[in-house]
């Protein structure tokens, strides 16, 4: 084939994934701010619909994370832990709220800690999922 040739087919392959639909997790984590494993409190909200999932990775620029781990799975969803992150689903025929409880072991800059993450998750008729951070 000539460069002409393998240049056209390039663009046309490039044209054709383009015009795909992609479907990515929307980002359903608003306002959230960095914990420190060191004895801090964070209030994180995000917004979920019955059948949706949302992702959230647990790591800032910072951190290294050793270990994240479930102290308490949800009641109304499935929970997945993804590397230093967790993955949660609403059942579909979620509504009120739900709860769960991460814990978080690692090392911000120089000093090792632990956090416990509790999440406490709010359907469409509650407008928020407020997850609050407490180290220990």
């Amino acid at each position: 084939m000539s460069r002409i040739s393998i240049d056209a087919a390039i663009a046309a392959m490039l044209t054709i994934l383009a015009s795909e639909t992609v479907s990515a997790t929307p980002n359903c984590m608003r306002d959230i701010k960095p914990y420190k494993l060191a004895g801090d409190t964070m209030e994180w909200s995000m917004t979920i619909a019955p059948g949706a999932d949302c992702i959230q990775g647990l790591r800032w620029s910072t951190m290294q994370i050793y270990n994240v781990s479930i102290a308490e799975k949800p009641k109304s969803g499935e929970l997945v832990l993804v590397g230093p992150g967790f993955r949660y689903f609403a059942k579909p025929d979620f509504s009120g709220t739900d709860t769960f409880t991460l814990v978080v072991v690692g090392k911000n800059r120089r000093d090792a800690g632990t956090s416990t993450v509790q999440i406490t998750v709010s359907g469409p008729d509650a407008s928020l999922i407020v997850i609050a951070a407490t180290s220990e």
